[in-house]
């Protein structure tokens, strides 16, 4: 862990002072170079993790696909969704917009006499243990996430936002960030506010975001794998989450026609098991939203037509 970390650091240190650096200067953004540095570590992130799904992903897919390639053009579209959010850009504008208020929030807080409690702690001898402390924030951060994910299905405003994720019916390993920016706001200001409430490091944090991220993405894949009958209920497969995408399957509950769904699980299929949500069928479906299909509802072709659909949708408008 500390050799990559320090290979990590190396690494970032080199892009700051060669490229990030030189073009705050030149913007007037000297008095943001510590803010510069931490983007530039969620920029080395999103680089290797493109890295990885072009590498190894991309051949996977090729290899044993659920179904043929017949709409390239929204697949560029997911593509812009994955630059946008891999590159850091929509960190970038969170921070321009939302970090201050974060800022003089917690500030408050800590002079009411609010302290951040530190989760691992729990665990005995763990600051002597960085292994066990990152997975314990791991799986806490699953576990939210699960919950998070089962909100998006069942409050129907909040489903307005997330059925364009749903509505992708070419899924590929850059479906994961198909999603409304609102959604993605909504979502990532409960993580922050659970990050600071629960401790975790910020080199973890980034650790976390970045192997949960590469997952995602793998689960998102054209990719007909499973990892048998004690690997799904292990970890996530393509299958596990494809049945989530599944016209009528995945984000409905049975037969009703309302939300509701299955596999809501990011990581871990622990949650989906214990909370009687865990759908283990093996098949791998046709994916896309039962209103569209069914309907022809129109969730949008390009980034800023679905952008605009799905504030329409929360306003009743579509």
């Amino acid at each position: 862990m500390d050799a990559l970390s320090e290979l990590f650091s190396t690494v970032q240190q080199w892009l700051f002072e060669a490229l990030v650096q030189p073009a705050m200067f030149s913007l007037g953004m000297g008095n943001l170079l510590e803010d510069g540095y931490t983007a530039t570590g969620w920029l080395l992130v999103g680089l290797l993790q493109i890295a990885v799904l072009v590498a190894v992903f991309g051949p996977l897919q090729r290899w044993r696909p659920v179904e043929p390639v017949t709409d390239r053009q929204t697949i560029r579209t997911d593509i812009l969704y994955t630059l946008i959010h891999r590159l850091g850009l929509f960190r970038v504008a969170m921070f321009l917009t939302l970090e201050p208020l974060f800022d003089d929030l917690f500030g408050a807080l800590r002079v009411a006499g609010w302290h951040t409690w530190h989760l691992d702690e729990l665990w005995p001898g763990v600051t002597d243990q960085a292994l066990v402390s990152l997975l314990i924030y791991l799986v806490a951060f699953d576990l939210v996430d699960y919950w998070l994910h089962r909100a998006q299905h069942h409050f129907h405003w909040w489903w307005q936002l997330h059925a364009l994720h749903h509505a992708q019916r070419q899924m590929t390993m850059w479906s994961d960030n198909r999603n409304h920016l609102l959604d993605d706001l909504l979502r990532d200001c409960l993580i922050v506010v659970l990050a600071q409430g629960i401790g975790v490091a910020p080199g973890q944090f980034v650790a976390i975001v970045a192997f949960t991220q590469l997952s995602e993405s793998l689960q998102h894949t054209n990719l007909r794998l499973w990892f048998g009958p004690v690997g799904e209920r292990l970890w996530i497969s393509p299958r596990f989450h494809r049945l989530h995408h599944s016209v009528g399957l995945g984000h409905e509950s049975s037969g009703k026609g309302t939300l509701g769904g299955f596999n809501f699980g990011v990581l871990l299929p622990w949650w989906d098991m214990l909370f009687g949500t865990a759908n283990f069928e093996l098949r791998y479906d046709p994916t896309g939203v039962r209103d569209q299909v069914e309907q022809g509802r129109d969730y949008g072709r390009g980034f800023w037509a679905q952008q605009l659909l799905g504030l329409k949708r929360l306003l009743g408008r579509a």
